[in-house]
């Protein structure tokens, strides 16, 4: 079974600073329809303007993972890290008994575009920590490449949630696929470009979920950058 969500239908939020896209419900945009899959609780995709960026706020008993498409996002953080994070950069907050932190543009000419997902622990009150990998293009050059995992295996970021996080990238006419274990299901997330699921052409900020599924495949109809979710 596939249900989509279209980018078209998520959530939207304009600030002078700041353009958001969510694909669930977040902040003052609702919809008891759309409020997760399985431990996965936010996606939300992010234009920051030059030099703008969020002022230093809090997180509790959540973990944020933070993917950079173009441009560069400074991070500050109560934890005493400091970074700023660029395409193929993947930053990991496990927010725990409670953290705070900011996130601005780097740049003040480039706009910065990101993805933060959010996902619910399986552990609450957990000491906050802090983790960054680079996964470099070829890394994720038609395969799947694990971003983020329970266990940290195969060099990913290990998170207290039973979730799988793959990225690639794909040219034109390449396909691969993805096997489910048990009942596990996929969300299927298209950061940018264009490809097919199912049949189905989906383009940037379309996504969707499939569930009773032995595998999944996943098509490029022009260049694509596709996140893939393995959940519970």
């Amino acid at each position: 079974m596939m249900n989509l969500r279209l980018a078209g239908e998520r959530g939207h939020a304009r600030f002078d600073w700041l353009e958001s896209y969510h694909s669930f419900s977040f902040a003052d945009y609702y919809d008891p329809r759309h409020m997760g899959v399985s431990n996965l609780r936010v996606i939300n995709e992010d234009w920051i303007a030059p030099s703008g960026g969020f002022p230093t706020h809090g997180h509790k008993d959540m973990e944020i993972l933070t993917y950079v498409l173009e441009g560069a996002l400074e991070h500050k953080d109560s934890m005493g890290n400091g970074s700023v994070i660029r395409p193929g950069d993947v930053q990991y907050m496990s927010a725990g008994t409670g953290v705070r932190h900011s996130e601005y543009n780097a740049s003040d000419a480039e706009t910065v575009h990101l993805l933060q997902i959010w996902l619910m622990p399986n552990r609450l009150g957990v000491s906050p920590r802090y983790d960054q990998r680079h996964f470099g293009v070829e890394e994720r050059r038609a395969r799947l490449a694990l971003l983020a995992s329970p266990d940290g295996r195969a060099g990913s970021i290990a998170t207290y949630q039973d979730a799988l996080l793959y990225a690639t990238l794909l040219r034109p006419g390449e396909t691969l696929t993805h096997g489910l274990e048990g009942d596990r299901q996929a969300y299927i997330h298209v950061a940018r470009g264009e490809a097919r699921v199912k049949g189905q052409a989906l383009k940037a900020g379309d996504a969707a979920r499939l569930q009773g599924e032995p595998e999944v495949g996943v098509e490029a109809v022009g260049d694509a950058e596709v996140l893939l979710f393995d959940l519970p």
